[in-house]
């Protein structure tokens, strides 16, 4: 069983959809109870990550997520989700995310040319394959997916998996042992991102992170 956290941040529809698409037994869920029954997690997340890490540690989830992490329990984070899952972001202001890979968030802003680029970034980019990686097993270097963000994960070199060009290379995928994020939306990413969620599913245990 796959479960997505529902902590109250993101439109939770299109992500169940597509991880039912593919034949996954998946639920939304608040409840720690069902998430340490589960087999793998979902983070997802759109909005403030503020907001976000608030949301998580007033419901226990982010004491709960790290618990199962530290187990060796596959988590993905999607989009703010995988924000949420480096040490800190600074997003109006700093906020301590929940430490489960090493770096830190910060704005795209920072690294573009100025006046040239669009904020948020919104659209579709190739992926840059930057380390092999069993999340990545059935796309192509260079498939495109669809991203939507203003922030970026970055100090975390040892951590990505793929990046994307927007006017600066940005992190685009993360690993560490059994936790994985993806800056993108592999439920808005068409045949590439089912081929993504798929592969979580069909992840092989490794070591905690």
């Amino acid at each position: 069983m796959v479960a997505i956290v529902d902590y109250g941040v993101g439109n939770l529809f299109s992500l169940k959809s597509s991880l039912a698409a593919i034949g996954a037994d998946v639920v939304v869920t608040a409840d720690s109870t069902v998430l340490e029954r589960a087999d793998r997690i979902i983070l997802p997340g759109v909005g403030a990550f503020g907001d976000a890490a608030h949301k998580l540690r007033e419901s226990g989830l982010d004491s709960v997520l790290k618990k199962l992490a530290l187990q060796g329990k596959p988590l993905l984070g999607i989009c703010l989700g995988m924000q949420l899952l480096f040490e800190k972001s600074y997003e109006y202001g700093e906020h301590e995310g929940l430490g489960l890979i090493k770096g830190c968030v910060r704005p795209i802003a920072d690294v573009l040319p100025s006046g040239e680029y669009k904020i948020p970034h919104i659209g579709w980019n190739p992926l840059i394959f930057k380390k092999n990686n069993a999340l990545l097993d059935n796309i192509k270097d260079s498939d495109c997916v669809y991203f939507v963000h203003s922030y970026y994960a970055t100090d975390c070199s040892e951590s990505v998996i793929a990046t994307a060009e927007y006017g600066a290379e940005l992190t685009a995928a993360v690993a560490n042992g059994n936790v994985y994020g993806c800056q993108f939306h592999p439920e808005k990413s068409g045949a590439v991102g089912l081929a993504i969620l798929k592969a979580f599913v069909e992840l092989k245990e490794k070591p905690a992170c």
